[in-house]
Formats: structure tokens, sequence, C-alpha cells
């Protein structure tokens, strides 16, 4: 059948535009800035790792410094939207679309992405703006019109209008309900059937369980999503990697072939793109930047709320979260999916978090499924009570702080909306609205980062003479 005759739809029109978008327009700004970044730095903030975890230990906080959360529940509560379902189920996707080669384009792009975290965070404190109610908030919308001045307003107002849905919690809420289905639904025989609208309706209940669940946390705000992820982001994972560790001891043997494909399949996308290198190229950034929002700006929204007077510290804090999430959690996932073969068996089992699913029920008979569900709880539940800050954030920056209780139960609607709807057409809007995000935050970060790096050489100085 000839394609191009076919009707312009939605779906069509949307996975044209996200195509487009993370071609060479995000290829240029999210590697080429990161590369920027990290040369312009010298390196020098990577040389700073061990006082960076000394921060993090709380060795310089003051509890007197402006802020509402601590440095580590900074960390975790930007982790608990980066970690989460994109690196369960999006580097399943990113294996099956764009072959295993993809995961070491994931790594590049967290490398650059530690520098790139690391001006951003520190111009989220940099450039602290207040709310109507005087309370100190950071991200790129306020280091935009604190730092660039009034007249930039409308760039930080498009990244607020980008922000309010391209933190929606849809693949993570979509994943979880996908995987709940699968595993747990139909096995069962609860909400099965000819009838499609009987698993839409088994879904749509779970999505309101969900949401339910997500409103209890985030009607608490910044301090009690801190809590809870300063309490459940260790803890989900120590328990994946453990899991994977025990997946990749009983298949040792297939572990060095699967780095070796990561590596060969890396230059040449024979696995699964066609032999297309770009393919291969974009689709490993654009699940490493859903990953670990490097560049996107939602992590300079968390770490903007750290309480500290010391730019650079949160900068340094904020370096650790691409090296947990990609380099850490992402390749779990991809070593395991390689090393069991499950990739190569996806014309009878779908992408995304199911095939993460067969990898763990071959890793870890019997027991795989349930101790992956308890890690898909845990990243879902951390993805969505993170994002929901981030959206509120930007819809009370555009409508005001009287938004707040609307925009959660928009949020929330997302939340069971996406329960039900096809993933493919939602990853396609995510990577829409998410690359749309990039563009403000990466402009204003290269145009404000010679002021970045003139404090930090004030700070990395003063540090030395304290020693």
């Amino acid at each position: 059948m000839d394609t191009a005759s076919e009707p312009l739809t939605f779906a069509k029109s949307l996975q044209f535009t996200s195509d487009w978008l993370w071609g060479m327009p995000l290829l240029v700004l999210l590697i080429g800035g990161g590369l920027f970044f990290t040369v312009y730095s010298r390196f020098v903030p990577f040389l700073y790792m061990r006082h960076s975890l000394q921060i993090l230990r709380g060795k310089f906080s003051n509890p007197n410094d402006p802020g509402e959360i601590n440095h580590f529940q900074a960390l975790c509560s930007a982790l608990s939207g980066t970690v989460g379902m994109g690196n369960i189920g999006g580097v399943a996707v990113a294996v099956t679309t764009g072959g295993p080669g993809a995961l070491f384009w994931m790594w590049v792009c967290a490398l650059v992405g530690m520098a790139t975290k690391f001006f951003t965070c520190s111009l989220a404190v940099m450039y602290r703006g207040r709310d109507a109610q005087g309370q100190v908030q950071g991200g790129p919308m306020y280091f935009i019109v604190e730092g660039l001045g009034p007249r930039w307003k409308p760039l930080a107002m498009a990244f607020c209008f980008f922000g309010l849905f391209g933190c929606l919690p849809l693949f993570s809420s979509n994943q979880l309900s996908a995987f709940v289905t699968e595993t747990f639904f139909k096995p069962n025989g609860w909400f099965v059937g000819d009838d499609k609208n009987v698993t839409a309706l088994g879904q749509g209940l779970f999505g309101v369980l969900m949401a339910v669940c997500v409103g209890l946390v985030i009607l608490g705000g910044i301090k009690r999503i801190g809590n809870v992820a300063a309490r459940l982001v260790p803890f989900m994972v120590l328990l994946y990697a453990g899991c994977a560790v025990v997946i990749l001891l009983t298949h040792a043997a297939q572990a060095p072939g699967a780095i070796a494909l990561i590596f060969s399949d890396a230059f040449t996308g024979d696995a699964v793109a066609g032999g297309v290198l770009g393919s291969v190229i974009s689709i490993g950034v654009r699940r490493a930047a859903f990953s670990n929002e490097a560049g996107m700006g939602t992590e300079a929204m968390a770490h903007g709320a750290a309480k500290t007077r010391e730019p650079i510290r949160e900068g340094l804090v904020a370096m650790l979260g691409p090296m947990i999430d990609t380099l850490i959690v992402c390749t779990i996932t991809g070593l395991i999916i390689l090393s069991t073969g499950v990739y190569e068996s996806t014309g009878d089992n779908p992408d995304g978090v199911l095939l993460t699913a067969e990898a763990f029920t071959k890793g870890i008979p019997v027991a795989g499924t349930y101790l992956l569900l308890v890690c898909v709880l845990c990243f879902s539940f951390s993805s969505m009570i993170g994002f929901s800050y981030y959206v509120t954030k930007c819809g009370m920056f555009l409508f005001g702080p009287g938004a707040r209780i609307p925009l959660i139960l928009f949020y929330l609607a997302g939340v069971v909306v996406s329960a039900i709807v096809k993933l493919d057409d939602l990853i396609n809007f995510l990577d829409i609205m998410f690359g749309m995000m990039a563009v403000p935050t990466i402009v204003s970060t290269l145009l404000l980062s010679p002021r970045v790096m003139a404090k930090a050489r004030e700070y990395f100085a003063a540090l030395g003479q304290a020693r």
C-alpha cells in the first residue's frame, strides 16, 4: 500500500513533528550544548565529585539558609522524577526501536548532561525569584527573568507552557497500567474479554487508584514530596540494582557479548534501525533526555528549592543525577534486556515495560514478576509525585498561586487518562513537549554561563583556601 497517499492524521502529525524535532535541532542543542558546558568549565566540576558527596551528606548544610529542602532531599526529588518508568520502559523502547547501540548514545548524553546540570542547577539557586506568597523559587522561568531581565519573560512563559504538558505523568501511568493489566488482570480474568471497553474500564479504575495515592502526597507540596522521595528513591534503586545483579549473574556468559553489541551497534545500527546511524543516535539521545532530563529544565526546579546560599554547591550535587539515573539504572535495564536475549523476540512481546518484565521472568523465575512489580510501583509512583511539582510550579508561574489546586486536579486527571490511551501517541506528545522545554533552558543557560563560571572560580578558590 502506498503510504504517501494515506491521509495525515493527528497521530501521524505527532510522530512527524517528534521525529523532526529530535533530529538535528535537538541533537545540536543538547549534545552540542552539553559539550560546550563540559569544555567551557574545563572539566573542573568533575574534579570535585568527592566534594559533591560531602555536600550531599550535609557537611556544609545550614538550616537557616533560604530554601525548603536539604541537598539530599533536593537530589532525591529530582531523581524521583528522573528515576522512573523511563529507566524501565524507556530503555526497552530505545533498544527495540533504535537497537542496542542506542544505549551507548544514552551514555554520551548522560556524560555531557552532567555538565549541563551543573550549569542549570547552579543558575536555579543563583537567580532565585519569589512567588506571590514570598517563598523563594528556582528554575528556568526564574533564572531567565532574574538573570536575563524582564524583557526575556516570554521565553520563561514558553518554558512553563511546554512544562505544563511535558511534565504530565503520561508515560509512567500508561506503562504501570499496561504492566498490571498484562501481568495480573488478564491471568486472573479481571477486566478482560473481547470487548476493549472492559479492559479500558479496569485500566481506568486502576488509574483512579493511582491518582488518589499520588494526590495524598502532592497536596503537601515540595516538603512532603522531598520527605517521601528521600525514603523511596534509595530503596527502589537498591532493590532494582539487586535484582539486576542476580539476573546478570545467572546470565554472566552472555554479559560480555551484550556489552560488545552495545558498542558495535552504536556505530552501525544494524540491529533494528535499518543501518541508519542518525536514527540510533537520535533515539538514544531522546530516551536519555526523557530519562535524566539534563537540559530540560525540570531538574533546575527541584534543585532550586534546596536550602543553600551557594549556587555552585547545588550544581555539584545536581551533577550526580545523570550518573545515577542513566549511567547506572538505565545501563542495568539495558544489560538485562540484552543478556537475557528478550529484545530479539519483540515480535511476540510488546516493547516497553513488558519487555523488561520478560527479562525479569527469565532471569528470576517465579519471583521475577513480583519483584519487578514492586520496582515498577515505586518507580512510577516516584515519577508521578516528582513531576507533579514541576506541573504546579509551571502553572503557578503562568496563572498565580491560586491555580495550585486546579493544577493538581488537572495533573491527577492526566494520571487517569494516560492509563487508558495508546502508548505511541503518548510518547510522541511527550517528546514534543519535553523537547520544546529544552530550547528556553539551554538558550538562557548558554547566555548566563559566564556568570556561573565566574561564581565557580570564586567558590573553588575559597574552597582551596579553606583546605
